[in-house]
């Protein structure tokens, strides 16, 4: 093997060397970190490396921490990176909680980013409170009239109270119930659209911030809408459904008056039925009565005289009986 070729294998061997070097030592975030008064010892950057930890994140996040004054060490923010937090985020969170002086701890912070709130936004609505708009809230009065209100709610974050505390949707949730609750419990609608401060003032003595992450400053009543007349449509369905109820009984009334007279009719046809057959029965009795000699000859012809004397009376009772004539009733009426 001459020179030239062992040279050449040297060269290659440490150019590899120092690029195996570069790549798993990063000396300008060593360099950096030491330029800008927050040193990192290049044994913990090779460790960063062999964890699968990103060295740029951690180191500008620490440069940044200590230029800020905070008591942040490199364990600490991997430890946090390393649980799948933003460590970014927690020390611009850490930073703007100093500067407002909130009392925020990093342990707090790190609990807050891992629970999956923003913790920056959650400092920055501590300085800057936020104003939540609720939906329309449609709520009857003792009158019956129903109002619907809109409420603007002013809150702010409790540092202490965001790792457990309710979200917004429980905010809004409570005002909308507070509001419901006044405005049912008013006598007229009129009192309301008169002082609408009263619904503000009632919500707030509730203490409907209980349990949430957030704390209520002020509840302002934005605008409220006179709706329909609850109490009038009830009665109105009221009084429908009481009308097809008498309906349906004299229906059911009805009903049984036209089974019962199908009844008596039938048992009228029944009796005439049985009388025919009586009367049927009769010619055979006289002619039994004949050949046995219970009924004599004469007596039989004496019983047809009588009938047909009867019968002469009575048609001669309905010839005599007065008729009146209906075109000349109204006058004799007048005479």
């Amino acid at each position: 093997m001459g020179p030239e070729v062992l040279l050449l294998i040297i060269a290659v061997v440490a150019i590899i060397l120092v690029t195996v070097f570069f790549r798993y030592v990063p000396v300008g975030l060593w360099i950096n970190a030491r330029a800008s008064g927050a040193p990192v010892k290049i044994v913990s950057l090779i460790g960063m490396r062999f964890r699968r930890i990103s060295p740029q994140k951690i180191v500008n996040a620490y440069i940044k921490a200590r230029k800020a004054g905070l008591n942040v060490t490199t364990d600490m923010l991997e430890t946090h990176f390393l649980a799948g937090g933003n460590v970014e985020r927690v020390i611009n969170a850490l930073i703007s909680a100093k500067q407002a002086s909130i009392n925020l701890s990093f342990t707090t912070a790190c609990a807050i980013d891992l629970a999956g709130r923003d913790v920056l936004q959650a400092v920055q609505m501590s300085v800057l409170p936020k104003v939540i708009e609720t939906p329309p809230v449609a709520a009857v009065a003792q009158d019956g009239i129903e109002l619907r209100a809109k409420a603007r709610v002013t809150v702010r974050t409790n540092i202490e109270r965001l790792v457990g505390g309710a979200g917004e949707e429980t905010i809004i949730a409570r005002v909308g119930e507070g509001i419901v609750t006044t405005i049912g419990s008013a006598v007229s609608h009129k009192a309301v659209l008169e002082n609408p401060d009263s619904i503000s003032q009632t919500v707030l003595d509730k203490g409907l911030d209980k349990g949430t992450a957030y704390e209520i400053l002020s509840i302002d009543i934005a605008d409220i809408d006179v709706g329909r007349n609850i109490g009038a449509q009830l009665q109105t369905d009221q009084a429908e459904a009481d009308r097809r109820i008498a309906q349906a009984k004299a229906e059911e009334r009805r009903a049984m008056a036209v089974a019962r007279e199908q009844e008596m009719k039938a048992a009228v046809q029944e009796m005439q039925a049985k009388v025919v057959e009586a009367q049927a029965q009769v010619p055979l009795a006289m002619a039994e009565a004949l050949k046995e000699g219970k009924l004599g000859v004469m007596d039989y012809y004496q019983m047809q005289n009588t009938i047909a004397d009867t019968e002469m009376r009575t048609g001669i009772a309905k010839a005599a009986a007065p008729t009146v004539d209906p075109a000349t009733k109204p006058l004799d009426a007048k005479k």
